[in-house]
């Protein structure tokens, strides 16, 4: 190699090493200045934020929001401050746009018990309010609060000819969302725990279809409320994705999934119910169904024909051919052949 192109190839490696030295320089030099920035950001008073993703007609409760401190310069007049907002007064208002998980609260975003639309505000779409009337025994004592999901229970006495009627009770709708007692969506707080009250009527939300069961039911017998657990949810949405109940689109975004599977969660279900008879509970009680007027009801069996009455000679009583069905009517049963008039 000659001296003119060993003299080239060290003075481009020269370069190189001066190219490569500046550039650190400004890339060291430009990350500091951020850095001091970030730690220069003066942070204003706390403001009250979503602990969670809040869609609409969602009711507000304690553990939903919280204050956080937020940087002075985006603090606004919309937002609710600490030590000037009412933290009680929050409690049973009504989402009225969604709110993400960290997002600050507005004025305009909620909607207070009492403000027209709140009601209206607090149903899905599609969704209905009903008021059931219940007591302290029927209304689980007055732990039932906004928010909380029950089950609705029917209890009825089903009469007939015989003495002793049939005593049932069955859960007709499972999951029902509480929207109010009496007339508060509130939660009334004392020394930071939440009061219980007893309240005579409960408005929850359901679908059209099951409106119209709970006023035939209301009718019947007697409704009760069973307070479900918060895991109950969780349980049965895992069994509706395994049976293919609730599904999943492809290609659904983990936000689309997450919204799909709340609106599973609060939906009303009125399928899959059970019940229990007073034979169920007592040895000394009925299982099936009473006889009623007019024959023998289903779920009874009727007694057996009894013996036809003495002739007058040795002619021996006449008995049906062939298949046979016994038609009880009052206390009298008779024995008639399948296809007879």
């Amino acid at each position: 190699m000659d001296k003119r192109k060993l003299m080239l190839l060290v003075g481009a490696l020269i370069v190189a090493v001066g190219t490569a030295l500046a550039a650190r320089s400004m890339m060291g030099g430009g990350g500091s200045p951020q850095a001091i920035a970030a730690a220069k950001v003066e942070m204003g008073s706390k403001v009250l934020v979503a602990q969670r993703a809040l869609p609409v007609g969602t009711i507000i409760t304690a553990d939903s929001i919280g204050f956080k401190a937020w940087p002075k310069e985006m603090v606004q007049d919309a937002y609710f401050l600490e030590g000037e907002a009412d933290m009680q007064k929050m409690l049973g208002t009504v989402v009225r746009n969604p709110i993400t998980a960290g997002e600050p609260i507005t004025q305009g975003s909620l909607v207070a018990p009492g403000d027209r639309g709140f009601l209206a505000a607090a149903l899905g779409p599609g969704m209905r309010a009903v008021t059931i009337p219940v007591s302290a025994r029927t209304g689980v004592a007055g732990f039932v609060f906004p928010g909380d999901h029950i089950d609705l229970v029917l209890t009825q006495t089903v009469k007939g000819n015989d003495t002793q009627p049939l005593k049932a009770s069955e859960t007709i709708i499972r999951n029902l969302r509480v929207l109010a007692t009496d007339q508060s969506a509130t939660q009334e707080q004392v020394e930071g725990k939440t009061k219980v009250k007893a309240f005579s009527t409960v408005t929850v939300e359901v679908t059209p279809k099951i409106a119209e069961k709970i006023a035939v039911a209301q009718t019947i017998g007697t409704l009760s409320l069973s307070l479900r657990s918060l895991a109950d949810n969780s349980a049965e949405l895992e069994q509706a994705i395994a049976s293919g109940d609730v599904k999943v689109p492809a290609g659904a975004t983990p936000q689309d999934e997450e919204k799909l599977l709340k609106q599973a969660l609060a939906h009303p279900l009125d399928g899959g119910t059970s019940f229990a008879t007073g034979g169920d509970v007592s040895r000394f009680q009925r299982k099936s169904m009473p006889p009623m007027n007019g024959g023998a009801s289903a779920g009874f069996t009727a007694p057996p024909a009894p013996a036809p009455a003495a002739m007058a000679g040795p002619v021996a009583p006449i008995r049906p051919r062939g298949p046979v069905v016994n038609i009880t009517r009052g206390k009298d049963t008779v024995t008639v052949s399948v296809g007879a008039q």
